[in-house]
This record gives structure tokens, sequence and C-alpha cells, in this order.
């Protein structure tokens, strides 16, 4: 479950990252007016919010689907050894 979570955390700071170094570069080199700049902040801005929005969603969903996966798991671990304790003590047929 960490590593899920580090590896999500490490491609947001990397998105984030390249974002801002995209902004910055196109920033530099875009020969356009200060509202036009504004507008064009706004709307990366705006992009990345969402990107890291999708991400996070993503996540998340992929840890639910850990959860479940690692519940199951458990689930059927108890359910094997109630039934080789079952065997032990002799309270069941093998094949039950």
């Amino acid at each position: 479950m960490d590593e899920i979570q580090d590896e999500g955390s490490s491609r947001i700071a990397w998105f984030l990252t390249g974002a801002i170094i995209g902004a910055t570069v196109a920033i530099l080199y875009a020969p356009r007016s200060g509202k036009d700049t504004r507008q064009f902040l706004s709307d990366k801005t705006q992009q990345g919010k969402e990107a890291v929005s999708q991400t996070s969603r993503d996540v998340a969903d992929a840890g639910k689907e850990m959860f479940e996966r690692g519940r199951k798991l458990v689930e059927d671990a108890a359910d094997l050894f109630e039934r080789g304790r079952k065997l032990v003590r002799g309270d069941a047929h093998p094949d039950a």
C-alpha cells in the first residue's frame, strides 16, 4: 500500500515539476501582452488542477482496489484456517 502511495506521490511531484517548468518557459518565450499572459497562466493552472484531481482519484481508486484484494485474501486465509482447524479436531469431513 505504501508503495502505491509513494508511486502516486512521485507521479504528482513529477507532473507538478513539469508543469511549472513548462509554464516558466512559455512565459519567458511567448511575446504576449500582460492580459494574454494572465489568461494563459489561468488556463494552465486550471488544467494542472484538473490533472492533479484526476491523478488523486486514480490513486484513491487503486488504493480501494488493493484494499479489497487484501480483504479478500484475509477472508480466504481465515476460511482455510477454519477448515484446517475443523479437520484437526475431526469436526468436518475433508471435502466439506
